[in-house]
């Protein structure tokens, strides 16, 4: 397996010639830079930024290398086949049209939110005089087992959390601009970092 490091960059929608319509993610992919090469992992950096920006000891680190300081540093599984080098930039150009691709960044946080809105409640009753349209209601019995069962859907934090979008479609590879065409939605909000690898479950064309 082998994938790049990406940057969200804006939802668009896309038209086939019998007028379908198509909804599509634009990432920015790559160049991605190899930073560290393990047994069954490399470790890949991506967007450069200041030197002033960094501190010291990670600054020592990319003098070593001779890199370009890299804001986002990840690890990602190495495909075996194939042979690294330190310092080797990877581009889009590793993703053809067709293929299939999982996508892993962080969602969008919506701090703390209620049960109707976290988990789906129905809700209580609608009509006057009812005092619990939203709340919590009845949370078990008092006798057995006398507290509250855990991982019961409750009100909490929301979002903010590590996800994966399997088996995305790549609909087009635009590889002057470093852009992925996604067919369908990625995780976070615009800009954020992302992981893009070769889909696991589902075989490339």
């Amino acid at each position: 397996m082998i994938g790049l490091l990406g940057k969200k960059k804006e939802i668009d929608h896309l038209f086939d010639e019998k007028g379908n319509f198509t909804s599509v993610t634009l990432v920015e992919a790559g160049p991605c830079v190899i930073l560290e090469i393990k047994e069954k992992k490399i470790k890949l950096g991506f967007d450069f930024i200041a030197e002033k920006k960094v501190k010291k000891p990670l600054l020592g680190f990319f003098k070593r290398l001779n890199v370009r300081p890299l804001r986002f540093i990840k690890e990602i599984p190495k495909d075996s086949d194939r042979e690294f080098r330190l310092g080797e930039e990877l581009r889009v150009d590793i993703f053809n049209k067709g293929d299939f691709v999982d996508v892993t960044g962080t969602s969008k946080g919506k701090g703390f939110q209620g049960g109707v809105k976290r988990w789906g409640w129905k809700g209580g009753p609608k009509s006057h005089g009812s005092m619990s349209h939203r709340r919590i209601g009845s949370m078990g019995s008092s006798t057995f087992p006398g507290r509250v069962w855990k991982g019961k859907h409750l009100p909490g934090h929301m979002g903010n959390k590590r996800v994966t979008i399997q088996n995305l479609e790549v609909v087009d590879v635009d590889k002057e601009k470093n852009l992925l065409v996604l067919k369908g939605a990625v995780p976070g909000h615009k800009s954020s970092y992302l992981i893009i690898k070769k889909a696991i479950k589902k075989k490339n064309k």
